[in-house]
C-alpha cells in the first residue's frame, strides 16, 4: 500500500493516488509512505527516486552505521516503532529517507503512529512547511504514544503489585508471575524502542544544523526521551522486584507445606514405632498376657505422639 502527502499552506494533507497519474503526483508530494509495497509500487518509487528505498535485509541490520547514515544530501534513518498484535507488544523497523524536498518511508506493518498521523493530517492538525518538519512531527507523535503506553503499563504493574504484596493467594501468585512476565517483555521492547529513538534523533540532530527550529524540537524530544527512559528503568526494576517477591512467597508457601508434612511425620513416628514393636510375633512378650497390655500400648502411642508435638510447640516451631 502506498500513500502520499503534500504540504499546502503550512499543513500536511493526504493526496489521492490515481493509477494513471500516480507518477506525476509522486513527483510533487512531500511525503511518500509505503506499507508492504508490492513490486509495482516499489518499482514506481525507485524509478522516480533511485537508491532511496533499502532492501529488506538492510532494514533489519542492527549496526549503527547501517541504520543511520548519509548518502549525498539524503539522510537515512532506520527507526524502531512499537505496535500491538494479539495482546502483546512487538517492534518493527521503519526506514526513512529524508531528501532536501521529500520524505520517503517504508515499513512492513500498520503502525498506530502512522495511523494517527493520517487522521491528524485529514483534520489539518499537523503544521509543517518542510519534509523535515513532517519527520520530526512523526517522531513527536511516536514519543507521545510511547509515553501513553508506558502509563498504561505502569497502571497494569500497580494492579499486579497489589495482587503480589497484599493478597498472596497461591493460585493468584501463579497468575501474577504470568502477568509480570508479559509486562517485563513489553517494558523491554519499550526500552529498546526508546533507546533506538534516542539514537535516531541524535543522529538527525547532528545533520540539520541549518534548521535551528527543528534542532530545538529534537533537543526537546531528547529531553522527553530521557524522562521516559528513567521511568522505563524504574518499571524494569520494580518488575524484577515483584517477580522475586512472588517467587519468594511461593517458596514460603511451599516450605510451609513441607514443614507441615515433616512435623506430621515426626509426630507419628514414635506411635508407629510402638505399634511396630507390639506387632512383632515373638512368643515371649510379657505385655501380651497382661490384662492392661492393650490399653498400655494405646496410651504409650498417644503419649509418644503428644510429647514431640508439645516439644515443637514449646520451641515455637509450630
Amino acid at each position: 500500500m502506498m500513500r502520499a502527502f503534500s504540504i499546502k499552506q503550512d499543513h500536511l494533507i493526504e493526496c489521492e493516488l490515481e493509477h494513471h497519474s500516480a507518477a506525476t503526483t509522486l513527483r510533487e508530494v512531500s511525503w511518500i509512505d509505503l506499507q508492504e509495497p508490492n513490486e509495482e509500487e516499489r518499482w514506481l518509487v525507485e524509478s522516480l527516486y533511485p537508491e532511496s528505498l533499502p532492501d529488506a535485509h538492510e532494514v533489519e541490520e542492527i549496526e549503527s552505521s547501517a541504520r543511520y547514515f548519509m548518502e549525498g544530501q539524503d539522510i537515512h534513518v532506520h527507526s524502531l516503532f512499537l505496535y500491538q498484535a494479539e495482546g502483546r507488544h512487538h517492534t518493527s523497523t521503519v526506514a526513512f529517507t529524508l531528501k532536501p524536498d521529500r520524505l520517503l518511508s517504508i515499513r512492513d506493518v500498520e503502525l498506530a503512529d502512522f495511523r494517527l498521523m493520517r487522521l491528524r493530517a485529514r483534520r489539518g492538525w499537523i503544521e509543517a512547511s518542510t519534509p523535515l518538519q513532517v519527520l520530526t512531527s512523526l517522531f513527536d507523535q511516536k514519543v507521545d504514544n510511547l509515553a501513553d503506553q508506558l502509563e498504561d503499563l505502569h497502571r497494569e504493574l500497580e494492579s499486579v503489585s497489589t495482587l503480589v504484596l497484599e493478597n498472596r493467594v497461591s493460585g493468584e501468585m501463579e497468575e501474577s508471575l504470568d502477568r509480570l512476565a508479559k509486562l517485563e517483555d513489553s517494558n523491554g521492547k519499550m526500552r529498546l524502542v526508546l533507546m533506538d529513538t534516542q539514537r535516531s534523533i541524535s543522529f538527525l540532530l547532528r545533520h540539520i544544523r541549518q534548521f535551528p527550529d527543528q534542532q530545538e524540537n529534537c533537543r526537546e524530544l531528547l529531553r522527553d526521551l530521557d524522562t521516559l527512559m528513567s521511568h522505563a528503568t524504574f518499571m524494569f526494576e520494580k518488575i524484577n522486584f515483584l517477580m522475586d517477591a512472588a517467587l519468594g512467597f511461593i517458596n514460603i508457601q511451599q516450605n510451609q507445606i513441607i514443614k507441615t508434612f515433616s512435623i506430621a511425620a515426626v509426630v507419628f513416628l514414635p506411635p508407629t514405632l510402638v505399634a511396630s514393636i507390639y506387632g512383632m510375633n515373638f512368643e515371649q512378650m510379657p505385655e501380651l498376657e497382661w490384662m492392661l497390655g492393650y490399653p498400655w500400648a494405646l496410651g504409650l502411642m498417644v503419649a509418644s505422639g503428644i510429647a514431640p508435638y508439645w516439644y515443637f510447640k514449646r520451641k515455637g516451631w509450630l
